[in-house]
C-alpha cells in the first residue's frame, strides 16, 4: 500500500502549483499564516514546515514585520556585471545602508597574498560590512585591498561612503575585470548572526579577486569573499548562442 505523503508536504505543492498558475503573483504576499491553517485545515507548525522549506527552496522570501512574498525574477542580478552591492539595492528600488563590522590594517596570509600579488605578511585594509535594503540584511562582504596601494584608507568611514567610488576618486584605480568563484554553503553561527537567519541556512558564497587601472598598470586591487542570503537574492546569466551552434 502506498504511504500517504505528510501534509506539509502536501500544502507545499500546492502552494507550488498556485506560484507556478500565478495564483499567487511574484513580489505578492501569500496569505497569513492563520489563513493558510484555516484554509487547509492544519496547526502553525504544519504551515511553518511547508512554508520555511519553500523559502529555503527559492520559491518564498520573508521580510521581518511584513509576510512572505514569491519570488520574482525582476530583483535578479547580473553574475557577471562589476557593480557595487549599493547600486544592486538601489536598482531593486529600496534603499540601502551599511553597518561595518571589522575595519583594520592586517598582514595578509598566504593565499590573500597570493591573489593581490603581494608578498605573505604584508599589509592590506580588510573591511567587513552587511549590507541591508531597506532595513533587511542582504549579505556580508569581507574584502582585502593591499594598503601599499590605497595608504590612509582605513581613515574613511566606509558605513557611509562608497568602496569603488573612494578608490576611483581619491586614488584613481578604475576596476576594469573581476575574476569570481561561486560555491552554496552554510550559515555559520557567526555569519547567521549578521544576516539575522537561522545557523545552517543556505548561502551563496562569492569570492573574487578584482583588478584595476592605475598609473597605466592592471593590478590586482580587491580580493573578498561575500555571503548572501539565498531568501533575498537572485543571479542570472546571459549567454548568447555561438554561430558554430547552427
Amino acid at each position: 500500500m502506498e504511504e500517504k505523503a505528510p501534509k506539509y508536504y502536501v500544502i507545499k505543492k500546492d502552494i507550488i502549483r498556485k506560484i507556478e498558475t500565478e495564483e499567487y503573483t511574484a513580489g505578492e504576499t501569500i496569505p497569513s499564516e492563520r489563513i493558510l491553517m484555516d484554509y487547509y485545515q492544519v496547526s502553525r507548525i504544519t504551515i511553518r514546515k511547508a512554508v520555511d522549506e519553500l523559502v529555503m527552496e527559492g520559491y518564498l522570501y520573508k521580510v521581518q514585520g511584513k509576510g512572505t512574498y514569491v519570488k520574482t525574477d525582476e530583483n535578479s542580478h547580473d553574475l557577471f556585471a562589476i557593480t557595487s552591492c549599493t547600486e544592486d539595492v538601489r536598482k531593486m528600488g529600496m534603499t540601502p545602508t551599511k553597518r561595518v563590522i571589522v575595519s583594520q590594517i592586517v598582514p595578509a596570509d598566504r593565499s590573500r597574498a597570493k591573489a593581490l600579488g603581494l608578498l605573505p605578511g604584508e599589509e592590506v585594509f580588510r573591511l567587513g560590512r552587511v549590507l541591508y535594503a531597506s532595513g533587511e540584511p542582504l549579505n556580508y562582504t569581507v574584502t582585502n585591498l593591499p594598503y601599499k596601494l590605497f595608504p590612509r584608507i582605513d581613515r574613511h568611514d566606509f558605513a557611509a561612503e562608497s568602496l569603488y567610488e573612494t578608490l576611483n576618486s581619491e586614488y584613481g584605480c578604475t576596476l576594469t575585470k573581476a575574476r569570481r568563484t561561486l560555491e552554496a554553503v552554510l550559515a555559520t553561527d557567526e555569519i547567521a548572526e549578521y544576516l539575522d537567519i537561522g545557523v545552517g541556512m543556505p548561502l551563496i558564497k562569492f569570492g573574487c579577486t578584482t583588478y584595476g587601472m592605475m598609473d597605466g598598470e592592471e593590478l590586482p586591487v580587491e580580493r573578498f569573499h561575500c555571503y548572501y542570503r539565498t531568501d533575498k537574492y537572485k543571479f542570472y546569466i546571459d549567454q548568447i548562442a555561438s554561430e558554430n551552434n547552427a
